[in-house]
C-alpha cells in the first residue's frame, strides 16, 4: 500500500502543477490574441483553476470510480469552509465585508440546494442532470459577465495579471499549454487508479478516498491562497474565491460528472457527508449574510469541526 500512497502524492503534485501551468499558458495565449481581460477572467481563469477537480471527476466517472468523483465534490466543499477558511482565520480574522459578496453566497446556497436535491431525489447524476447543473454554471458566468461589463464590482473575478506570464505567443506559452494538457490527465490517472486501489486494500468505499485525500489535495491551492492573504492581513479578498470554488464544484464539476457518465450517491454519503456539506454551506452563508467577521475563536471552532469530521469518517470506516 506504500506504493499507492506515494503515487497518490505524485499524482496530486502533477495535477496541481499542471493545472497552474495550463491556466498560465491559456491566459498568455488569450492575451496574445487580444481576448478581453474580462472574458479571460470569467472563462479561462475561472474554469482553469478548477481543472484538477474537473479532470479527476471525469476520469473517475469514465473509469468506473464515480465514488471518488462524488466524494471529491462533497469533500472539497466541506474542506473549503472548515479547513481553508478555518485554519487561516486562526492566523488573522477574515472579513466578510466585501462588496457584492452576499448575492454570490445566495447563489452558492441555490447551487447547494440543486446538488442536494439531486442526491436525495434522483440518487445519481446522469447526462440529463449533469447538463442541468452545467447549464447553471454557464448561466452564472454569464451573470457575472453582464454585471461586470456594466461596471459592477464582482468579488469572485480573479485578477488575470496573477497568471499572465507573457502577452505574446512564445515557446514558453506553448510549453505551459503542453505541460498542462499532458500533466492533468496523467495526474488524474495516478490519483484515481491508486486511490481506488488503496480503498480496496483498506476495505473502504471509494468515496472515503475522494472525501479525504483527493478533496484535501485539490483544496491545497485555495488553502495556500487564503493563508497567504491572512499572513498579509488581506484575507477579505480570499473569501470570494472560496464561494466561487464551491459554486464551480457543485455546478461545473458536478455537471461534468454527469456529462462524462453516471455517478451514483452512496447511502452513507446521504446520511453523513452531504448533511455536513449542507452545514458547511450554511455556516459560510451565515457569516456573509450577517457580515460577521470570522475571528480567531470562530476559526478555531470551524477548523476543529473539520478535524472532527475526518475523525468521524475514520471511525465510520472501522478505525482507519
Amino acid at each position: 500500500m506504500g506504493a499507492e500512497i506515494i503515487l497518490i502524492v505524485v499524482g496530486l503534485i502533477i495535477l496541481l502543477v499542471a493545472g497552474d501551468l495550463l491556466v498560465r499558458g491559456a491566459v498568455g495565449l488569450a492575451a496574445a490574441l487580444n481576448v478581453p481581460t474580462l472574458i479571460i477572467s470569467l472563462t479561462i481563469v475561472a474554469f482553469g483553476t478548477s481543472a484538477p477537480e474537473l479532470v479527476v471527476t471525469i476520469h473517475a466517472v469514465v473509469t468506473g470510480s464515480d465514488g471518488i468523483a462524488i466524494g471529491n465534490i462533497i469533500g472539497s466543499n466541506i474542506a473549503n469552509v472548515f479547513l481553508v477558511l478555518g485554519l487561516p482565520a486562526i492566523i488573522y480574522p477574515i472579513s466578510t465585508h466585501v462588496l457584492g459578496l452576499r448575492r454570490h453566497v445566495v447563489i452558492m446556497l441555490v447551487a447547494t440546494a440543486a446538488f442536494v436535491s439531486t442526491a436525495y431525489i434522483v440518487g445519481y447524476i446522469d447526462t440529463r442532470v449533469g447538463g442541468f447543473l452545467f447549464a447553471g454554471i454557464i448561466a452564472y458566468v454569464g451573470y457575472m459577465w453582464f454585471r461586470s461589463s456594466h461596471g459592477s464590482a464582482e468579488p469572485l473575478i480573479d485578477e488575470v495579471d496573477e497568471y499572465l506570464e507573457t502577452s505574446k505567443v512564445s515557446l514558453k506559452v506553448g510549453f505551459f499549454l503542453a505541460a498542462g494538457l499532458i500533466g492533468l490527465p496523467l495526474g488524474a490517472h495516478l490519483l484515481v487508479s491508486n486511490g481506488q486501489a488503496m480503498a480496496h486494500a483498506l476495505g473502504v468505499r471509494d468515496e472515503l478516498i475522494g472525501l479525504t485525500i483527493v478533496a484535501f489535495g485539490t483544496s491545497l491551492p485555495e488553502l495556500a491562497t487564503v493563508a497567504a492573504a491572512a499572513l498579509h492581513k488581506k484575507s477579505d479578498v480570499a473569501i470570494g474565491g472560496i464561494i466561487g470554488s464551491n459554486i464551480f464544484n457543485l455546478l461545473a464539476v458536478g455537471g461534468a460528472a454527469g456529462l462524462a457518465g453516471t455517478a451514483y450517491f452512496d447511502p452513507t454519503s446521504l446520511r453523513v457527508e452531504i448533511p455536513v456539506m449542507i452545514v458547511a454551506a450554511l455556516v459560510l452563508a451565515g457569516y456573509v449574510l450577517t457580515r460577521r467577521d470570522i475571528g480567531r475563536l470562530s476559526g478555531l471552532f470551524i477548523f476543529g469541526a473539520y478535524i472532527g469530521f475526518i475523525i468521524a469518517l475514520a471511525k465510520l470506516a472501522g478505525g482507519i
